[in-house]
């Protein structure tokens, strides 16, 4: 099978191939990843190609390869598409339409033999409040960023284009994804993972919010297993709705500390200084902070079971060594 991982090179894409390298999805899988750029020695992969995905060429050119299964995880991130507006409408969204018209077009090109499989990484931030303690698979998206927006908007024109035969797929709304190896970005969500990394590796992290703040979270070895379960199941049991709410750990920032220090001790957790910023805490007011997801569960997929199963999974991981 001949797979794509558009954003193979960001953290969740290298990830993804690492567990297809050593466990394929079929016989003869050949991978192929497309970023920006690539981290040395990173997973390994049939062919890596550099480029970006607002390049139309670039895209098309790899729309001809006519691919089987095509993991869309790239995105510009929530706090950047706050804050440069153009910037992440312009990758999250029209790039997004961009690539679904260059496979459209092969597909149109095979007489309609060509279908492939696209699995799409949305995001909970499609949702906004007021919100349910506990949010259902059917409750109505409302995003209240910028960044949700794009991601609502580009889960509905895949929808469309798989109703319309152009296509299959499923779009999963991961979790917030901790805790993220390597330094910080520029989503708003960094500083979950931020106060777990630095106070791991003896360093202070800043923790913007209150610890009362309730979240959804996921490992990376959650999300890798989220992706590679959406491109093995039969979809026609997922019905119409193309986009499906993912299991995760929801737990305040207080009971996050509570799992750093039963694993790491206290040493650790007093490197965690808190500094307000309003700015995130705006934004983190309209986040989502637990879920029902039981459509999900009924179709085999699993998450960690507790927040400190997530730290320990980055301490084997991914957490550098010495």
């Amino acid at each position: 099978m001949k797979i794509l991982i558009i954003g193979g090179g960001g953290m969740v894409g290298q990830k993804l191939a690492r567990s297809l390298a050593t466990s394929p999805l079929s016989d003869g899988d050949e991978v192929t990843l497309f970023d920006m750029a690539f981290p040395p020695e990173g997973a390994p992969a049939a062919k890596r190609v550099t480029g970006n995905v607002t390049d139309t060429a670039a895209i098309t050119a790899l729309a001809k390869e006519r691919f089987d299964l095509v993991f869309h995880l790239v995105a510009i991130v929530s706090g950047e598409a706050e804050s440069n507006f153009d910037l992440g409408w312009d990758v999250n969204m029209q790039a997004f339409r961009t690539f679904l018209e260059t496979f459209r077009a092969e597909h149109d090109a095979s007489g309609g033999a060509y279908v492939p499989r696209i699995i799409f990484t949305s995001s909970i931030a499609v949702f906004g409040p007021p919100y349910p303690d506990r949010i259902p698979d059917d409750f109505a998206t409302n995003p209240r960023t910028s960044y949700g927006a794009q991601k609502a908007i580009s889960e509905l024109m895949l929808t469309d284009y798989i109703r319309k035969g152009y296509m299959d797929g499923l779009a999963i709304r991961l979790p917030t994804i901790v805790v993220r190896p390597g330094k910080a970005n520029l989503a708003a969500s960094s500083f979950f993972s931020g106060i777990i990394r630095e106070p791991l590796a003896g360093m202070e992290a800043r923790l913007p919010v209150p610890d009362t703040v309730r979240h959804w979270h996921a490992s990376p070895r959650s999300a890798a297993g989220f992706l590679r379960h959406a491109a093995t199941l039969d979809l026609d049991k997922v019905g119409p709705k193309r986009a499906l709410n993912v299991p995760g750990v929801s737990c305040t920032v207080a009971e996050q500390i509570e799992a750093l220090r039963d694993v790491a001790g206290n040493d650790a957790v007093a490197l965690i200084k808190p500094e307000p910023d309003e700015v995130i805490m705006t934004i983190v007011k309209g986040w989502a902070r637990d879920f029902a997801p039981e459509k999900a569960i009924e179709l085999g997929f699993t998450a960690d079971k507790d927040f400190a199963s997530i730290i320990k999974t980055y301490m084997e991981e991914d957490m550098p060594r010495g």
